[in-house]
């Protein structure tokens, strides 16, 4: 039997290094964030560059960027049919910040950083392009 549940997963904030439109600091506002603080996840079915574009807001309402062309597709999918989708922040290095997305019902979870693991901290400053992971292969549609 084939489980329809949705693996959690580590996301990396996109559009961090750029300033809202009140202006307010995308990076400023990371730094006051810590693991495990949840973040909101904000349909924009209006944003002029992509109509599937999904914010990502800090619990004090603050944005912090966006979720990745590649993912909000099927994330935001599933939001607009209605299945639950939390998520956290999940911690920052140089080069850039993470948030934990979890999906029904689900709650998400700071991973433990292992020093073998390829999704380590000191994995993620080493890799050219960290955009998400776990990752496993979700269906289209």
């Amino acid at each position: 039997m084939i489980s329809d549940r949705l693996p959690a997963m580590s996301l990396q904030i996109k559009g961090l290094g750029f300033p809202n439109r009140d202006g307010s600091d995308r990076r400023f506002e990371a730094l006051l964030c810590h693991p495990g603080d949840p973040v909101e996840l904000q349909l924009e079915p209006k944003n002029k560059h992509d109509p599937l574009a999904i914010g990502i807001f800090s619990e004090r309402g603050v944005q912090l960027g966006y979720v990745s062309a590649e993912r909000c597709g099927r994330i935001g999918q599933l939001i607009r049919q209605g299945r639950e989708v939390q998520a956290i922040f999940q911690g920052q290095t140089d080069k850039g910040a993470w948030i934990r997305v979890a999906f029904d019902g689900e709650a998400p979870v700071v991973p433990e950083a292992r020093s073998e693991s390829p999704h380590s901290s000191a994995a993620l400053l080493q890799s050219p392009s960290p955009d998400f992971y776990p990752d496993e292969e979700w269906p289209d549609g």
